[in-house]
């Protein structure tokens, strides 16, 4: 939580109102016992009822500023509480924003979420509270101790042996405490993840009648989480009654010692009774420092965990010196002897890939599941970067320029259609803003997603449910590559796009693709020989190399891992007439 304290410099001017009031607050309230002294001792024994009301009306004054410096407290502690939470939020999200896959690996969806929305609001709770409670305790427990010397200095001994209990039963819960909420927030993490996975897997779920199964993981989180927090809310209570027993037998211990003194003629009434304040005031500062203390563990757990994230190294960011893509070319995508491996991993996932993909041209990627395909295509956006070699666009190391460059030159059309809530005109328009409404119209009938757009009652104004809920897959991947076409971009990437469209929907998207980006450089991963029977060039990759490269006619007829899938997804009849088509198609020169 420490390492938080630098987020609050914004905040200087409000803080240094919040200690100045605090003074305020802490001196009336030690000079309240004071009057109330004189009033005893020079008032009601002396039968001075001048002095009684007049001394009245001054506390009264008195208490009367204490009360403004309490609430001009409170106002601050709560715009400083809740402006850090703004900006922490803020700072988590926008760091979140700008991690790499790698990053995205050190911290699960639920943890993130939990430490974006939980973890921020203790730390907002527990600086309020410090602001309130624990810049007052100390001013007043010490103030109060000083005071309660000066009237009493025989029986100062008291608050001391009450404050030395008070300080060691603080310790010792805090002691137990800590890892408690430790592992509190872990659990919360679980709880969060647990229920993530019941809401997007329902269907799942219910498809192989796994309810009661979940219901059981999920109740077992649960009772975790329950019994942590019973015993940390125990903890809580146990504060109270042995903080209470303290004060009542401190107060005993005035009273008892008091009298003995005012026998004798060596305190006065009003001294005693002041004396009693001051002690109270001391053990009322430790009981609301004990308060605080229980919530400091848990916020100290949050503070490292939210900490954790903005600490975070982000491994792929913009270069010190950025460089410009050169304007001679556009598109032109070369792979330079790559290879790569994921953290921790004992082997490369890709390993020496070569190739050079042109504008004009499809470059097709196939190959088995984990051959690395869809690997070799998320290095161009920099989701990875490579572990060896180099990947350049437009003869320019995609490292050495920004992301925001590099980003505006790609349209991505990932594996799985991600959708956000709002309408389709807005999804659509996603990479493209300003884009208008022929372009967004054209951009959906290339997609072939203008067809079912239309059926719509509101048409390009129809909502989208979060994530996409209420629209099918291949709805969702149409509108996805239909916001990619409205960018305009020098370079599609296509990371198996078109896994969710029927066939005719496939040829009719890809035909009309053909036609609209045919001076763009367009890069396919697919698991279908049908969607890429005419792609210029088809790189085959198995075990995260490339073994073939070529045209479809000529790896069927030198490699051996591209027959097998082909083999295996098409009849021997079908590949016949498939490669009677091409052959002619070359002759009259129609590449298409």
């Amino acid at each position: 939580m420490i390492k938080l304290i630098k987020y609050l410099k914004p905040y200087w001017w409000q803080l240094l109102l919040v200690f100045i009031l605090v003074y305020i607050q802490v001196e009336t309230d030690l000079k309240l016992p004071d009057y109330m002294a004189k009033i005893i001792n020079e008032g009601i024994v002396a039968e001075n009822n001048h002095l009684i009301f007049s001394t009245g009306l001054i506390m009264l004054g008195v208490a009367l500023i204490g009360a403004v410096g309490t609430i001009g407290v409170g106002y601050f502690a709560a715009k400083v509480s809740t402006g850090l939470a703004r900006d922490l939020r803020h700072k988590v999200f926008t760091k979140v924003e700008s991690f790499s896959m790698q990053e995205f690996d050190k911290f699960s969806t639920a943890s993130l979420i939990t430490r974006s929305t939980n973890d921020i609001q203790q730390i907002q709770m527990v600086i309020f509270m410090i602001l309130r409670i624990v810049v007052s305790a100390p001013m007043m427990g010490i103030g109060a101790i000083w005071k309660a010397y000066r009237v009493a200095p025989n029986m100062s001994w008291i608050i001391g042996l009450g404050v030395a209990i008070l300080f060691s039963l603080i310790i010792f819960l805090f002691a137990i405490a800590i890892n408690k909420f430790k592992l509190l927030q872990q659990v919360v993490d679980k709880l969060n993840q647990v229920t993530r996975e019941n809401l997007t897997g329902l269907r799942v779920i219910r498809a192989f009648n796994r309810e009661k199964f979940e219901e059981k993981k999920f109740n077992q989180t649960n009772r975790e989480l329950t019994q942590l927090n019973l015993f940390v809310n125990r903890l809580m209570i146990l504060m109270q009654p042995m903080v209470m027993l303290i004060f009542n037998l401190t107060s005993v211990a005035i009273v008892w010692f008091g009298a003995k003194l005012i026998n004798t003629d060596n305190l006065s009434i009003g001294n005693m009774m002041a004396f009693m304040q001051y002690a109270m005031q001391v053990i009322f500062a430790f009981l609301m420092l004990s308060m605080v203390f229980i919530m400091i563990p848990r916020a100290a757990v949050s503070g490292d965990r939210i900490a954790e994230v903005l600490d975070t190294k982000i491994k792929i960011k913009n270069p010190k010196s950025a460089k410009k893509f050169t304007a001679t070319q556009k598109g032109v995508v070369e792979f330079k002897d790559v290879f790569f491996s994921y953290p921790n991993s004992d082997e490369p996932v890709l390993k020496a890939i070569t190739f050079t993909a042109l504008p004009g041209q499809t470059t097709a990627f196939i190959g088995s599941t984990g051959s690395g395909k869809s690997t070799l295509i998320n290095l161009i956006p920099r989701f990875f970067d490579v572990s060896a070699g180099q990947i350049l666009i437009d003869e320019t190391d995609i490292r050495e320029v920004t992301l925001k460059a590099l980003h505006d030159k790609i349209g991505y059309i990932p594996q799985k259609g991600i959708l956000f809530s709002g309408t389709i005109a807005d999804n659509i328009k996603y990479g493209a803003p300003d884009a208008s409404e022929k372009a967004m119209t054209e951009a959906a009938a290339i997609a072939q997603a203008e067809t079912f757009i239309n059926k719509l009652e509101d048409k390009f104004n129809s909502n989208i449910a979060q994530g996409g809920a209420n629209v099918s897959g291949g709805q969702k991947q149409r509108l996805a590559i239909a916001r990619a076409i409205i960018k305009k971009p020098e370079i599609y990437i296509f990371d198996d796009s078109f896994s969710a469209l029927d066939f005719k929907t496939d040829a009719a998207l890809r035909k009309a693709l053909a036609k609209s980006i045919k001076n763009t450089t367009v890069l396919i991963v697919t698991q279908r020989i049908s969607t890429i029977l005419n792609a210029d060039k088809i790189l085959v990759l198995d075990e995260g190399k490339i073994v073939g490269e070529g045209t479809h006619l000529e790896l069927m007829s030198n490699c051996k891992v591209y027959q097998e899938i082909a083999a295996s997804q098409l009849s021997s009849e079908e590949l016949a007439k498939e490669a009677k088509r091409l052959t002619n198609s070359q002759r009259k020169g129609d590449p298409s």
